[in-house]
């Protein structure tokens, strides 16, 4: 089972040619196009840019070390993956648990949507805009292997990237918070992408003796 959902996957890979790769490079311009309005900014290699295209970048730059062989499907849900999230503020909703669930699943809705005008613009079907829909939604988590490697890249990233910003920004939190934070990563994350987390990417070295410590501790799970 496990090697025919390889083959499918290297299959649908192999298919971004001709034509084809014409109408994936139109959507890629324009996912990166609606991202370069961000008005908010990140400072890379000295330079100020779009803070939401460079996380576009990073997912695809991590996709392509983790997953290398992932379908068009994959691809285009990576590099949409927060298509223009800051027009829809978590300040929008209650602070607490529940408003946060609100605002995600409004996120989802608004990211499959706007990826979805773009892709049915630049000519794809509307089997793929659904199909790229359930992974930005990410429906059937933990049990569709395409929906769990775009989780896999969106953790492997905040590992890597973001996560040493997210303990300064939280410094009123204990060591036993930032272990249960990273366990609810890890628990979210397939064995493949635990194992990543401390084979494949470049973590802060202050903080990758926890990260190891908790992606151990979640060894036993699924």
């Amino acid at each position: 089972m496990a090697n025919k959902l390889a083959n499918e996957l290297a299959s649908k890979a192999a298919a971004v040619t001709g034509a084809n790769a014409a109408r994936f490079d139109r959507a890629i311009a324009r996912f990166d196009a609606a991202n370069a309005e961000d008005p908010n900014r990140e400072t890379v290699a000295g330079r100020q840019r779009p803070k939401e295209l460079v996380y576009a970048e990073r997912l695809t730059a991590m996709l392509a070390r983790f997953a290398p062989d992932a379908s068009e499907v994959v691809r285009l849900a990576v590099r949409s993956q927060h298509i223009q999230r800051w027009k829809i503020a978590r300040s929008e909703y209650a602070m607490d648990r529940i408003g946060y669930l609100q605002w995600r699943k409004r996120l989802y809705k608004f990211h499959a949507q706007l990826a979805g005008e773009i892709l049915r613009d630049v000519g794809y079907d509307e089997a793929t805009l659904g199909r790229v829909a359930t992974l930005l939604k990410k429906e059937g988590l933990k049990s569709d292997a395409e929906v769990q490697i775009l989780e896999d890249v969106v953790d492997l990233v905040f590992l890597e990237s973001y996560l040493a910003d997210f303990v300064t920004k939280h410094g009123q939190y204990d060591v036993a918070k930032f272990t249960d934070i990273l366990a609810k990563t890890a628990k979210k994350m397939s064995p493949r992408g635990r194992e990543a987390a401390v084979t494949l990417i470049d973590a802060p070295a202050e903080l990758a003796p926890l990260i190891r410590s908790v992606i151990e501790g979640a060894a036993a799970l699924p």
